[in-house]
């Protein structure tokens, strides 16, 4: 018994493996070589992923960015008060922003939003048969569906990182300045001072990385939908899990990789 449950899930996983690998190379070839091949790409669809991804998320990551902007610089005067060291709250709020904060809660709240809308809309084309229909038609579906996803989501997050980051000092900014009594030249000057272009470039890498984690998770997970309206809630849930859980993998090894 154990040892056929050892190989019932070892085979799973190497099924598993070779689904995921065989998806991600289709993908970047109808996304990467097919177009210069004369094969078209949907330009106009990548364009509805990316102001649906990108725009539509932007008041929810900008508020919840600003907010953990300000908590970041309240907890921070907390310990470094006591230090007289008060004037080195900027630099906290900018360096840990930039390389991850910013990037970590843009990645996160993207998924519950759109990774999830990925994997409800293929599961549901599934379940309803629309995808068989599209295969008998001749119709490529990596190209129809998947690649305008990945690329909107590759368009979308770093600018929504972006804009993140930016937000972000702006609630670090505005608690330090109106109740922590910080002067504007001075949070000004030392966030300057104390930002380095290897953060900026490790905040998005980071999220470049994180949105091909969310795009491909996401569309992996539309295409296991079994069953109908509850095996695509059942794969909705799991493509969230599985994404936070690679998000912060993926911003481990990305750490260490800029540490070291």
């Amino acid at each position: 018994m154990v040892f056929g449950a050892t190989g019932r899930i070892a085979l799973n996983q190497v099924f598993a493996a070779t689904r995921v690998t065989l998806l991600i190379a289709d993908t970047f070839y109808w996304m990467l070589i097919a177009p210069f091949l004369g094969k078209g790409l949907r330009v106009r669809a990548t364009l509805v992923q990316f102001v649906s991804y990108g725009a539509h998320s932007l008041p929810i990551v900008g508020l919840i960015c600003f907010l953990i902007g300000a908590i970041m610089a309240m907890q921070s005067a907390y310990q470094l008060e006591a230090f007289g060291m008060l004037q080195l709250v900027p630099a906290l709020v900018g360096v840990s922003g930039m390389r991850e904060l910013a990037p970590l809660m843009a990645a996160i709240i993207v998924t519950g939003r759109s990774g999830s809308a990925i994997t409800a809309e293929i599961g549901t084309m599934k379940v309803s048969e629309e995808l068989d229909a599209l295969e008998v038609m001749g119709v490529n579906i990596t190209k129809q569906l998947v690649v305008p996803k990945v690329l909107g989501m590759l368009l979308a997050l770093p600018c929504l990182t972006v804009l993140a980051i930016l937000i972000m000092m702006a609630g670090g900014y505005t608690l330090s300045v109106f109740a922590l009594g910080l002067t504007h030249g001075l949070y000004i000057e030392n966030t300057m001072a104390f930002l380095d272009p290897v953060d900026f470039i490790t905040g998005m890498t980071k999220s470049v990385f994180f949105a091909l984690t969310i795009s491909l998770v996401g569309v992996y997970r539309g295409f296991q939908v079994e069953g109908g309206a509850e095996g695509v809630g059942k794969m909705t849930t799991a493509s969230v899990v599985t994404s936070i859980f690679l998000i912060i993998v993926v911003d481990l090894v990305f750490t260490a990789l800029f540490f070291f």
